[in-house]
């Protein structure tokens, strides 16, 4: 049985915008809110009136797009919204073939050939999923494919061009970011100069999950709802974070490099990385509760050369509990060594682990640094997509956000990512280092003529 078919009240008032002539129009707004369905409803709907017409779906990573989009939503587009439409997928190339000869066409930017494969041709729409996480640069290159020319065929009316498009989307990131710059400011990012006018016209529209609440669970829904308020902001409200030049680490590149799915690299050495907060054992659960949590977090760098949060275990408690959970994940990931932090009680957390695992590779750091210092050269690590998330860390990541050049602007101790720092600074030694500092060297008094003294070094 077909499953029935229509659009949200909210997708509905933002088709009258796609229908408008409007030559890129984004779509904004929090997590699950139908943006995805809409805009590659609306590619499906201009390659079946255009024959022979070509258009192009495309991410920053095509493993995500594949999972997302190519293997889920337009699937599900195509049976609900084009049940007697033939076309079939090529998964050597990866684009969906119509009966009419027009083609949509799946890609990364992050692969080399096949972007240049897909951007070798010219199209009539160019869809951008999740384009916060698509550079600038990269977004202009694809813009010059957007050439394609092809009639439209409507019935009872006379055949026209098909008008070119860009879409794109996205949970709104920063007001630095392109996406605000362009689409709200009307201006080049790069520059600062207004547009030309001879690019077209932009358009924009606000979907949140709330305006999808046919399609959207009350149990993700009450999961956004859980969530702290920066992301709450961003993937239930739609709503785009205030510019911070000082913010070290931005929500953008951690998203744009996670690893949402398919195969890890082989590891070449996995690490657990330990922050303690000085909790001790003898304290009541209330006094617990209220102490900092002690970080542990697990890290693998693999074959790529890419480092990988793999695990955060990080747990309030005193020496007997986070000793425990911090053996049991070295255990459960196979793990080369321990890396601690030994300000709190000097040697007390190579002791807690020797305690559990006598053989065990204990290397210890000393923060020498405050915590926004030796985060800096971590962030660049972000930002070069040398780090990537398996998965969603939350706390990990709200505490990462609260980094700045000015310190750090969180409420509490960030000591998840303290021990992620750590790890990575264990990984990564040579790029985090910390900077020697050289004093000049000085001798005894050297006596000159007149009884004169001066200093030799």
């Amino acid at each position: 049985m077909t499953e029935a078919f229509k659009l949200t009240t909210k997708q509905q008032e933002a088709q009258l915008i796609l229908g408008s002539g409007a030559k890129h129009i984004l779509g904004e707004g929090g997590s699950r809110s139908g943006k995805t369905f809409l805009f590659t409803r609306a590619v499906v709907a201009r390659a079946v009136k255009a024959p022979d017409s070509r258009h192009a779906i495309l991410r920053l990573r095509f493993n995500h797009l594949k999972a997302s989009v190519v293997l889920d939503t337009f699937p599900k587009v195509m049976r609900l919204a084009f049940p007697t439409v033939r076309w079939e997928l090529n998964k050597s190339d990866w684009y969906a073939q119509f009966w009419n000869g027009s083609q949509i066409w799946f890609g990364g930017l992050d692969e080399k050939d096949r972007t240049e494969k897909i951007l070798g041709q010219e199209h009539a729409t160019l869809y951008l999923n999740e384009a916060s996480q698509i550079p600038y640069n990269s977004r202009n290159l694809a813009l010059t494919r957007l050439a394609q020319k092809v009639e439209q065929q409507i019935e009872g009316l006379p055949n026209t061009l098909l008008p070119l498009r860009e879409y794109c989307d996205c949970n709104p990131p920063s007001k630095r970011h392109w996406l605000y710059q362009v689409f709200h400011l009307g201006k080049d990012p790069e520059s600062g100069l207004a547009l030309p006018p001879d690019g077209g016209s932009y358009a924009h529209f606000l979907m949140n999950p709330e305006d999808n609440v046919e399609n959207t669970s009350p149990e993700y829904l009450a999961t956004l709802k859980s969530l702290p308020a920066r992301l709450q902001r961003r993937f239930l409200l739609g709503q785009y974070a205030e510019a911070t030049p000082n913010a070290l680490f931005d929500d953008v590149d951690i998203d744009k490099w996670r690893h949402l799915g398919g195969e890890l690299p082989d590891m070449l050495r996995i690490i657990v990385a330990i922050d303690p907060s000085g909790a001790a054992d003898s304290m009541t659960p209330a006094q617990v509760a209220e102490h900092d949590m002690v970080g542990i977090v697990v890290l693998g760098l693999g074959t790529d050369g890419n480092a990988y949060l793999l695990q955060d275990c990080s747990v309030a408690g005193g020496p007997s509990v986070w000793g425990r959970v911090a053996c049991d994940a070295y255990d459960r990931h196979g793990a080369d060594c321990f890396v601690g932090e030994v300000n709190y009680g000097g040697g007390m957390v190579e002791h807690v682990i020797k305690v559990r695992k006598p053989r065990a590779l204990f290397k210890m750091v000393n923060a020498t640094r405050g915590k926004a210092v030796r985060a800096e050269p971590v962030s660049v690590l972000y930002n070069d997509g040398k780090v990537r998330h398996v998965g969603t860390f939350n706390e990990l990541e709200e505490e990462l956000c609260g980094f700045s050049t000015i310190g750090y602007t969180g409420q509490r101790s960030p000591n998840r990512a303290d021990a992620l720092v750590w790890g990575l600074t264990e990984l990564f030694p040579s790029i985090v280092a910390e900077k020697r500092v050289i004093k000049p060297k000085r001798v005894a008094p050297l006596q000159l003529g007149g009884g004169a003294q001066g200093w030799m070094g």
